[in-house]
């Protein structure tokens, strides 16, 4: 093969390549990459406590109805029964969180939030909002509005599918 066609067939292929990803890639990779870096941040900010996001955010909807289950906090959570399970014995150990067994089903335990956990619930409070400070940073809230509005209808049109 002479050096030239090497090179146009390089060409092409960069050509062809710069063509795969389409806006839409770059705008799905886009929302991906903020999401994870939002849940990096927020790891980081948590961690000063002992906890993960997922610690923190079975606080804050144990905080917002009291005496959830197990089962109704993974359905919150969107996350296994036994991976929430996990972070709920952590919280016990930590004094957060107890288990309360059902009057009407042994086999079922409601958990409620502990003293300690209602103290340290406006310092976590403090670090979402510094968090989410940053993420927001500059952001006019007619844009944020709309963003929302596009990211609802967004959640619809997948949960439609």
């Amino acid at each position: 093969m002479s050096w030239e066609m090497a090179t146009r067939l390089d060409q092409d292929a960069d050509r062809a390549s710069a063509n795969f990803l389409t806006d839409t890639d770059r705008l799905v990779f886009l929302l991906e990459e903020v999401t994870r870096r939002l849940r990096r941040s927020f790891d980081a900010s948590v961690e000063q406590f002992g906890l993960t996001r997922t610690q923190w955010r079975a606080l804050a909807y144990l905080y917002r109805t009291p005496g959830m289950t197990q089962t109704e906090l993974a359905t919150e959570l969107d996350l296994e029964r036994a991976s929430v399970g996990q972070a709920i014995d952590r919280l016990e150990e930590l004094t957060l969180v107890e288990r309360r067994s059902a009057k009407n089903d042994r086999r079922v335990w409601h958990i409620h939030l502990m003293p300690a956990a209602v103290e340290l619930l406006p310092k976590l409070r403090a670090e979402a909002d510094a968090v989410y400070g940053r993420l927001l940073a500059g952001i006019e809230s007619k844009e944020l509005d709309r963003l929302s509005a596009t990211l609802a209808m967004m959640q619809g049109n997948l949960d439609r599918n």
